[in-house]
């Protein structure tokens, strides 16, 4: 089984918007003040979108463009799970999942044990799923100071209700990886992450369809490889392709009312490498006295791709929307042809993301 990885970078560009709030503003004298998220680096305030919002953009995405249907969650007092049935819900599969659950005691041969009248003795558990879709928070390349609106509602009789909120200009950077291997594929060891499934639910798997693949890592008390169960390669690839490909509609955001904005990749970065390793998180910085004008570091990026050369598997792919960073476009071409980095193909957004899923469709086993 390969270990490969999808490595993304994207840059978002979005004008007067609150992407992700904070809550109340206790810097401001009013009551109805709503602060946005921002994060100090270096003495410089830097506005944010968190890990969370994003991966909750994502789902939406997926579920209103790519027709997944959804794992029910339920709660219990204070907490709140999905089904955890990464067979039937494929978010389970690619957002990962925990939930307490019941399951079958096994004796030392692995097989189910039973009481004095034939049934089977259950037992709890706790099945976890480590997400193989892992992003970042979408943080601003440069120093951001969001400015603050005053607004008042007036429509009412008597006095106007004034309110505030933050707003600000930025461009946005983030990063994702996306595990190929491990989509539609689990394991049930007794171990924190890794009992992906009881073994009702592994059974059943089987039963439709689903094999028992040997894990390539791990070995057994007799030095033999522990077993996995995957699903069929046209399930997993279906689940990759539509993660991917939703990140050319994704939407969202706080405000959306009065501060609408387009938080789709304004520029994309695709590559599969064979390690869990991000290497374009530096592609982008900034300059200036306040550390506030945004910067693309094209050497940056031409190091990154001769360092990592050997760990990349097929083509990289770079997507920029016309009338974005149209500076570097030229820096971008020299690419095609430059000796001791990996083939790089510079195209629009939504083409460079078709032609690194179609790599990619070759690159899953």
């Amino acid at each position: 089984m390969k270990n490969l990885k999808t490595q993304g970078f994207v840059l978002i560009d979005v004008d007067v918007v609150a992407l992700n709030n904070a809550g109340k503003n206790t810097q401001s004298n009013n009551d109805n003040a709503i602060a946005t998220k921002s994060i100090r680096k270096n003495g410089r305030s830097y506005v944010y979108v968190s890990g969370q919002a994003w991966r909750y953009w994502w789902r939406e995405a997926l579920q209103k463009n790519a027709g997944w249907i959804m794992s029910p969650i339920s709660r219990e007092g204070k907490i709140a799970f999905t089904n955890a049935d990464p067979f039937k819900y494929p978010d389970d599969d690619v957002f990962g999942y925990m939930r307490a659950a019941k399951d079958a005691e096994l004796d030392e041969n692995g097989d189910p044990l039973k009481d004095k009248k034939g049934n089977i003795k259950m037992t709890n558990v706790t099945v976890t799923r480590i997400s193989p879709l892992k992003n970042s928070a979408i943080i601003s390349a440069a120093s951001v100071r969001p400015e603050e609106n005053w607004s008042s509602m007036t429509r009412q009789e008597g006095d106007a209700v004034p309110y505030e909120k933050q707003e600000y200009c930025a461009v946005m950077k983030g990063m994702f990886s996306l595990d190929l291997s491990m989509v539609g594929t689990f394991s049930n060891y007794d171990r924190t992450g890794f009992k992906n499934l009881s073994i009702f639910l592994q059974e059943e798997a089987i039963k439709n369809g689903a094999e028992a693949i040997d894990d390539p890592y791990i070995l057994d008390g007799k030095g033999n490889p522990k077993k996995l169960v995957r699903l069929e390669k046209e399930i997993r690839e279906k689940r990759i392709f539509d993660t991917i490909q939703a990140l050319k509609t994704i939407s969202g955001g706080a405000m959306q009312t009065n501060n609408m904005g387009d938080v789709t990749p304004k520029f994309i970065i695709l590559a599969t490498a064979n390690t869990g390793n991000h290497p374009f998180s530096h592609i982008v910085g900034s300059k200036g006295q306040r550390d506030d004008e945004v910067v693309f570091n094209f050497e940056g990026l031409v190091e990154v791709l001769k360092d990592y050369k050997d760990t990349f598997d097929g083509s990289v792919f770079i997507g920029r929307r016309s009338g974005f960073m149209d500076d570097i476009a030229n820096q971008l071409e020299s690419l095609k042809t430059m000796s001791g980095i990996p083939s790089v193909h510079i195209l629009p957004i939504n083409e460079a993301i078709d032609k690194y899923c179609a790599q990619m469709k070759s690159q899953i086993e």
